[in-house]
């Protein structure tokens, strides 16, 4: 019998992964809090929550509501401190092997630094993702992502304090997406992740009252699937020199392969999570079943590799 395998290796700029499915930020924890569950070695690299230089509590509840096609956050990216992560969770994701993507978040261009220059003592981080694209904290974040003179400005004060591969994700909610692609890779960014959470809110009837504390949060989920596969495809074809990662909505191999003919080098997972911890490994296994079927041998061949016009 012929041992037939599907090659499942694929690159991010410069960064050689395993595979191409990812855990994505905010819906992993640190990389271990699923580890029973979906070791994070098993997979092409993990996401981590967004760090900020101080430890933050994020929003008051309720912060988190189901839709109909997925869900609403506002959590205010509540995270330890880059601090604590380098001490208490990155020694342990470097013994297993994990490829570790540190997602960055501050108020301030100076607060992004700090974040990047603590992480830089250490070993066993991969690369970086800017996030200048969360839509429900009150300072930072989309000021960036929706400014492209600004973004610019954010991704070459990050880009000059590290050699790591650093990766910008971008927000749908931006007035000219293109623009802050091209901005983001002005800037320096080796690879653009997206996409975030839509803006949107969610309504209590009998109380008349918005469901979140903030009122708005973060749509997410395979609502947004669509929006995703055509703004991947839009930023491929608008800056195809440059690796995509392709986020929204991903619930299945087939969901993956999607985002990969889009032009996504690879993709990351994050609501189908919170119903399945296991999700990513699982759809890491049905994608490659998929190619399996269907006579891919390597996952780069399906890589931008739509048909249109």
């Amino acid at each position: 019998m012929v041992d037939v395998r599907v090659q499942l290796t694929t690159t991010v700029g410069s960064l050689s992964l395993a595979n191409p499915v990812l855990a994505a930020s905010g819906t992993f924890g640190y990389g271990l809090d699923l580890a029973d569950l979906c070791p994070p070695e098993a997979l092409g690299g993990v996401v981590t929550k967004g760090l900020s230089p101080l430890p933050r509590p994020g929003n008051p509840p309720p912060r988190i509501v189901e839709t109909a096609a997925g869900m609403l956050n506002a959590i205010g990216l509540q995270n330890i401190g880059v601090d604590a992560f380098c001490r208490e969770v990155l020694p342990e994701l470097r013994r297993r092997g994990a490829v570790v993507v540190v997602n960055v978040f501050g108020e301030t261009l100076a607060a992004y630094e700090e974040v990047i220059h603590r992480c830089e003592a250490e070993e066993g981080i991969a690369a970086y993702e800017l996030n200048v694209s969360c839509p429900n904290v009150s300072a930072g974040g989309m000021e960036f992502g929706h400014d492209p003179e600004q973004l610019q400005r954010l991704t070459a004060r990050c880009r000059a304090v590290t050699a790591r591969p650093l990766w910008v994700k971008l927000s749908p909610n931006a007035p000219d997406l293109l623009a802050t692609a091209r901005a983001a890779v002005e800037g320096g960014a080796d690879a653009l992740s997206l996409i975030n959470t839509l803006r949107a809110m969610a309504i209590d009837a009998e109380r008349r009252r918005p469901v979140l504390s903030r009122a708005f949060g973060g749509l997410s989920g395979p609502a947004i699937k669509p929006i995703a596969l055509r703004m991947v495809f839009e930023v491929h074809r608008a800056v195809p020199e440059v690796p995509l990662v392709g986020i929204g909505g991903i619930e299945s191999g087939r969901d993956a392969v999607e985002f990969l003919l889009a032009g996504a080098s690879a993709v990351q997972v994050g609501t189908a999570t919170f119903r399945d911890p296991a999700a990513p490994r699982r759809i890491l296994a049905e994608l490659e079943a998929f190619c399996l079927q269907h006579g891919v041998a390597s996952v780069r061949e399906l890589v931008g590799g739509l048909q249109w016009p």
